[in-house]
């Protein structure tokens, strides 16, 4: 059976390999990513680590991970501290930029708390990241313009929460839906903040004529997601890799599309370096558009082919009473404008998703809290 290590090794070859162009383009050039220790950061530096292995040193992107690392480096990210292309730094984004930041052509903004159960513990922090911490960002790239040291691309991780709850008639939901959300639920301190982020990144566009892009994820899930996030897929991994029924804590009735985590990462260096200027990009995958309870299903039957499993789905009743509350009833998005635009075209599967996200969380069982 194929090992953890082999699936990401897999998954690094698939992005650098649809990503040919745009790497190419980055070549030489220098690249900041907050928040890289993070669920996305695992293939976002990883993917540009192993691009420079098959390219030559002239050609290398110097990669450099901004991190406020509360828990410490990550074991994946210790075991590249050694390469000569990879510059971490520990710094919280909510703080004002360090003076010494360099002069840098790419920056990812991805350093946000983006889990329900977390965001909702720590909301002044989730909404100082996505609103102070772009803030210093955005304000570098204009700076560098006026010392003639301009940006290639700036990418802003937005989310499709800004779209809230949509009525039926907007889903599959494109970019131009403004939203059906609540500024003053449990999880307003994510969604509204990220909507905000969203319009600081057209404005600086608009006033300063930066390269500023955005892009709204829909469910993305795979390697690098700790099986403690607290979100569905490792929440329903942790269960059966510990022999037990997976417990559900609603009807299971809410419907998502999920995004292999390899897929969504091509989409976004392809926003990055491709993408409009002052534009939002939906990334995620159109079908199979399927319930929470589906999917549990779904997981059980994978892990009942690998290892035998035999638990069974189960409801609950959340003990936390604002657990459901502004849940989104469905959540699926039109992706035309990114396939058109960027070229962008997912092709994992679902169900090949999950049988490479169980095989990866059966050799990561073990992680501090997200």
């Amino acid at each position: 059976m194929i090992n953890s290590q082999e699936i990401v090794n897999q998954d690094l070859e698939y992005i650098c390999r649809n990503l040919k162009d745009e790497l190419a383009e980055m070549a030489g050039k220098r690249l900041l990513i907050t928040g890289g220790a993070g669920f996305l950061g695992y293939y976002l530096v990883q993917s540009i680590l192993h691009w420079n292995k098959k390219t030559a040193e002239a050609r290398s992107i110097h990669l450099t991970v901004y991190d406020n690392f509360m828990r410490g480096v990550p074991a994946w990210l210790t075991k590249l501290e050694k390469d000569h292309n990879l510059t971490l730094v520990e710094h919280d984004i909510t703080n004002p930029l360090p003076k010494m930041i360099g002069d840098f052509q790419y920056i990812i903004h991805a350093a946000s708390i983006a889990s329900p159960i977390y965001y909702r513990a720590h909301p002044l922090a989730t909404m100082d990241a996505n609103v102070n911490g772009l803030r210093f960002l955005l304000e570098y790239c204009r700076e560098q313009k006026d010392k003639n040291k301009p940006i290639n691309g700036f990418l802003f991780f937005s989310s499709s929460e800004i779209y809230g709850d949509p009525s039926p008639e907007h889903i599959p939901t494109p970019e131009t839906y403004r939203g059906y959300v609540s500024c003053t639920g449990p999880r307003a301190c994510y969604d509204e903040s990220k909507r905000f982020g969203e319009t600081l990144c057209v404005n600086f566009t608009s006033q300063y004529q930066l390269p500023i892009k955005v892009a709204r994820p829909f469910n993305n899930y795979g390697p690098g997601l700790k099986i403690t996030d607290r979100r569905v897929i490792p929440d329903f991994a942790r269960d059966i890799l510990a022999g037990r029924d997976i417990t559900m804590l609603s009807t299971g009735s809410p419907r998502r599309t999920f995004c292999y985590v390899a897929d969504a990462v091509v989409g976004y260096y392809k926003i990055l370096v491709k993408g409009q200027d002052g534009e939002a990009y939906n990334i995620g995958v159109e079908t199979p558009e399927i319930s929470m309870a589906e999917l549990a299903q779904r997981m059980a039957n994978l892990a009942r082919d690998f290892w035998g499993y035999r638990g069974s789905v189960v409801h609950q009743t959340s003990t936390d009473q604002k657990y459901l509350i502004d849940n989104p009833n469905r959540r699926c998005p039109v992706i035309s404008k990114a396939k058109t635009d960027l070229g962008y075209n997912p092709a994992i599967t679902l169900d090949e998703g999950l049988k490479r996200s169980l095989l990866w969380y059966a050799d990561n069982r073990e992680a501090e809290a997200a």
